[in-house]
């Protein structure tokens, strides 16, 4: 019986051991989170995120589990220019006083090849929660020289809608593009 009980025990923990989670934290000083949006027909806009926060939890090395959670502060967008981020921060856009956080929670991580995924979840901004479909690219893992911890670099990109979040409608595609590019340069630090 004592021989059960331990085996079964010594079992139990080898098991656990292989579902052990790893959670990956954002490294914000290698990390960037950003949108493109095509002003007039003609040119493109580039903004950021200065204030953002990310993490990763995964058990398989290759991240095909991973559920990844992103918060950003709206009152933190950034294009290089204090009026149009002024206006951006009002009603007409993310209307930062109602609507602080903009948020995103992944319910699929799936691998479609090679260091390749497709991360599906849910993404929160304007008060709106719609599903988005991200691609995202592992760039690679490798320990921090300086840190002696691993880190993860992912590149991720996709497109909404303007009108899916009810963002910026007064304003049509002729003068703002309804596609808004998302990509994300990030690096995370396994915990």
């Amino acid at each position: 019986m004592k021989k059960t009980a331990l085996l079964f025990a010594v079992c139990s923990l080898f098991s656990l051991a292989g579902f052990a989670q790893s959670t990956w934290s954002l490294d914000k000083a290698h990390s960037k989170l950003g949108f493109t949006v095509t002003h007039m027909l003609i040119s493109d806009v580039d903004g950021s995120f200065t204030d953002f926060d990310a993490t990763i939890t995964a058990s398989k090395d290759d991240f095909s589990d991973a559920v990844v959670e992103m918060t950003a502060s709206a009152a933190s967008v950034n294009t290089q220019n204090e009026k149009r981020d002024g206006h951006l921060k009002n009603e007409d856009f993310f209307d930062v006083a109602k609507h602080s956080t903009i948020t995103f929670k992944s319910k699929t991580f799936q691998k479609v090849g090679e260091n390749k995924y497709k991360v599906t979840g849910d993404l929160t901004l304007h008060g709106v929660t719609k599903p988005v479909t991200l691609d995202a690219t592992l760039r690679g893992t490798t320990v921090n020289p300086m840190s002696k911890k691993t880190v993860a670099g992912f590149k991720v990109t996709g497109t909404i809608k303007r009108s899916d979040f009810n963002f910026g409608t007064k304003y049509p595609n002729a003068m703002l593009s309804e596609e808004v590019a998302i990509t994300a340069n990030t690096e995370f630090v396994k915990g």
